[in-house]
């Protein structure tokens, strides 16, 4: 029998989230079938879905320093605090909740974004019906003590409308002093990005207006994205020039100048070759902690042309 394809990508979801998942209380993120034998149940007998065959939640007071952690964080006076879930790779910021001691004891617990929902008046633990779970790497409180970040590693899009995240309407103060905004749900053209990422934007949208009739010079990116050749020479060229900037002593600002080129015509090279930044990001987070020595050795074999 086919799976609709809601229930399709659910248990793809699923799949990817029992591949990655672990708890944040001071272990190696272990997937989520190793993690049943340790503190990943909840704080009632009702099981995070995504969990399966997961325990139950320890309850707050049986968790070594959980309430002790808890009782520092300042709530309002519906013991609440704020969160804002960030992309671990990205730095995106994708969506803001509110959780309550047990959403934070059970995120804490089972590394998955949990929250108390205002509107159903209850434990949320993201992506139990839609299948957009998000995994929480680390947690972090401000200064305040009254809102906290989930560093966190999405599956699929964070916001309800189905955009990557809630935050994609921008206002802006016109050269008439009117503010108006900008921005829908259906594209990320307002949607806030750091330097990289609105540089790869930017490197997509010279690509996508390559299939459209233009008058004039051609922008040098769409240069580049035309000639495969002339990309891969100055991709080498800029490499050089950042070495030489060691070897000939030129300076800070010399080498950032350059290292930002190389950076520049790298993306468009990835661009042409469909990665994104997000995945080379990922790369380089899974290397943490590991010898260069050992994890270039361990990289299977170059296929032979």
């Amino acid at each position: 029998k086919q799976l609709p394809v809601s229930d399709l990508r659910r248990k793809l979801n699923m799949q990817a989230l029992r591949s990655s998942q672990g708890s944040l209380l001071g272990r190696p993120r272990p997937c989520t079938s190793r993690l049943v034998s340790h503190q990943v149940a909840r704080r009632s007998s009702i099981v995070c879905s995504a969990a399966a065959p997961m325990k139950k939640v320890e309850a707050e007071q049986d968790v070594p320093g959980m309430s002790k952690f808890l009782d520092t964080l300042k709530y309002d006076k519906n013991g609440l605090v704020a969160v804002i879930v960030q992309h671990i790779d990205t730095g995106e910021v994708m969506m803001q909740a509110y959780a309550d001691r047990a959403a934070i004891s059970e995120t804490l617990q089972t590394g998955l974004a949990t929250f108390y929902s205002r509107s159903r008046n209850g434990r949320w633990c993201k992506g139990e019906t839609s299948g957009h779970f998000i995994n929480v790497h680390r947690l972090f409180a401000d200064c305040d003590r009254d809102s906290l970040i989930y560093l966190s590693d999405p599956i699929g899009p964070a916001c309800h409308t189905g955009a990557r995240t809630c935050w994609f309407s921008e206002a802006s103060l016109d050269a008439g002093h009117h503010v108006h905004t900008e921005g829908e749900h259906t594209h990320s053209d307002h949607v806030p990005m750091t330097t990289l990422l609105a540089l790869e934007r930017t490197i997509q949208q010279r690509r996508d207006a390559l299939a459209q009739p233009t008058e004039g010079k051609p922008s040098w990116t769409a240069r580049l994205l035309s000639n495969p050749e002339l990309l891969c020479k100055k991709v080498r060229e800029e490499a050089g020039e950042l070495c030489q900037t060691l070897e000939a002593g030129e300076g800070g600002e010399r080498a950032a100048s350059e290292m930002a080129d190389l950076l520049y015509h790298s993306m468009v090279l990835l661009n042409l070759q469909g990665v994104k930044m997000e995945e080379v990001m990922r790369v380089l987070r899974k290397r943490f902690g590991t010898s260069g020595v050992e994890e270039k050795a361990a990289r299977p074999p170059k296929q032979s042309s």
